[in-house]
């Protein structure tokens, strides 16, 4: 059972009891595994995309029919009705945005062009009964205010826009045709006018409403599946409201690992917000509690095994080496040869300033088709610290081995020293290189096929530190992922 800070507001604790993981951001703190600081420039980059969708909003909006009737001293009693309104010729001027500290966002849009068309209907009867319909165009020149609130909801960041207001600049009504008497623009000008405002303001505002809330559903969604792969996969619920300051929005997730219908815990992170800088576009704060399940979760669906055979064994071992190489696998490099390399147990993980260090037992088998039977095998605990590194679209990994030791040899061979020194340094020269190539292609195949070779990243550092790794970088953001998501808004 969580145990909550007593400071913690009612409202949390409320949220809380319905199942909402939503604490205060800090007594979530020990239950993050990774966070994301979006800054100002980020804030910024995006919003040159905010203008896209503003205008799905206004464009995906449903303006409803209105009918009603009007009292008139001549005609006495009008009936009337608004039909068939739709937006066209939709141009929008530009878009500022503002961070304000434990508030929300600021958005306005200024400059708002469009035509709004539709069918005005009318009836009334003075000395003879009169039914007509026409075809009218509205001018309209529009400033938009949002001022989203941001906040913990159903596990992910959601936003509150009904703090939505659009003024009306100019509004011109154009009632089409020459039958109609000049009376009626007269009229009915005024009170067209306001009753479009109120309808396209509730409509509009209410997409936006919508919108937004699919756009965080889609971004959730993006990053569950950017860090999901087969049967391995993260949840990223969020564990807080984010934090929003005058330089940046912070979000804290619970990045628990689950595999197999099990699910890792997370209830001692080291995360602290003065970790993080404000210097780049977009942090991430990553735990080892959210790396070490993943690496647990990648050894126990066999990600850690590989045969190799051919001209790719044979390759390896042309390596220049300050020992000499042992008979019995010199002649088994004559005898068509495949080795097996895989992880034993499930490897190890801490980070420090020096690295993230990874300890493993691996083992090494050999086999040939050439001769009945035979089979050697190998076993060492190995212990290495990786940096990572992103250039070029591709996934960079180098180590520097601590420590090789050979655990473990079957056939009772009788292993000579010489063996083991020979079998130590390979570890280190042919087989720790190798399993970092393998590591380097399959990563960066995974991160092409969700989509990370499609963003511009500039400037970019990983940082490991005490229990977690620093990832910050500027962006420029990707329009394939506006078009997708205003694909599915439209759908």
């Amino acid at each position: 059972m969580r145990r909550y800070a007593a400071s913690a507001p009612v409202l949390v604790l409320i949220l809380v009891q319905m199942g909402h993981a939503c604490l205060d951001s800090q007594s979530a703190y020990r239950f993050t595994g990774t966070v994301c600081r979006l800054t100002y420039p980020a804030a910024l980059v995006l919003n040159e995309k905010t203008t896209k969708v503003i205008e799905a909003a206004f464009q995906h909006a449903r303006y409803p029919s209105i009918e009603g009737e009007k009292s008139m001293s001549i005609f006495g009693k009008v009936d009337y009705g608004l039909h068939n309104l739709e937006i066209y010729n939709l141009s929008i001027g530009r878009s500022e945005v503002e961070l304000r500290p434990n508030e929300g966002v600021g958005i306005a849009i200024s400059n708002v062009s469009a035509v709004f068309k539709g069918r005005f209907t009318y009836a009334y009867s003075w000395l003879i009964s009169v039914s007509q319909s026409v075809d009218f165009e509205i001018e309209s020149h529009i400033d938009l205010a949002i001022n989203p609130r941001l906040y913990c909801g159903r596990g992910k960041v959601a936003a509150d826009t009904s703090d939505c207001h659009l003024i009306f600049h100019k509004l011109n009504l154009h009632l089409q045709g020459d039958r109609e008497p000049g009376w009626l623009k007269r009229i009915f000008t005024e009170f067209v006018s306001l009753t479009v405002q109120l309808v396209v303001k509730g409509q509009v505002c209410s997409e936006i409403n919508s919108v937004a809330n699919i756009l965080s559903d889609f971004i959730q969604e993006t990053a569950e599946n950017f860090l999901s792969d087969g049967g391995i996969g993260v949840d990223i619920s969020v564990t807080s409201a984010p934090v929003i300051t005058s330089n940046y929005i912070e979000s804290y997730h619970k990045g628990l690992t689950f595999y197999n219908n099990t699910k890792a815990v997370i209830t001692a992170s080291v995360f602290n917000p003065a970790q993080l800088g404000e210097e780049r576009m977009l942090y991430f704060w990553i735990s080892d509690e959210v790396m070490q399940p993943l690496m647990t979760a990648a050894h126990l669906d066999g990600r850690f095994v590989r045969y190799i055979s051919g001209q790719e064994l044979t390759d390896l071992f042309k390596a220049d080496m300050s020992t000499a190489m042992p008979n019995f696998i010199n002649q088994l490099l004559f005898s068509a040869p495949v080795l097996k390399v895989w992880s034993v147990s499930a490897p190890d993980l801490w980070t420090t300033p020096d690295g993230t260090h990874v300890k493993a037992m691996a083992a090494v088998e050999m086999t040939s088709a050439l001769i009945s039977f035979f089979r050697k095998q190998k076993e060492c605990d190995v212990e290495v610290s990786v940096r990572a590194s992103y250039e070029d679209k591709k996934f960079i990994l180098t180590a520097k081995p601590l420590s090789i030791s050979i655990t473990n040899t079957s056939n009772h061979e009788g292993t000579l020293q010489a063996h083991v020194n020979y079998l130590k340094e390979a570890v280190e020269k042919i087989g720790i290189p190798k399993v970092l190539s393998y590591l380097e292609h399959g990563i960066t195949t995974l991160l092409d096929r969700q989509g990370l070779n499609l963003f511009d990243i500039m400037n970019h550092d990983v940082i490991p530190q005490n229990g977690y790794v620093l990832i910050q970088m500027d962006f420029g953001f990707p329009h394939h992922l506006l078009v997708e998501f205003l694909r599915k808004t439209l759908e």
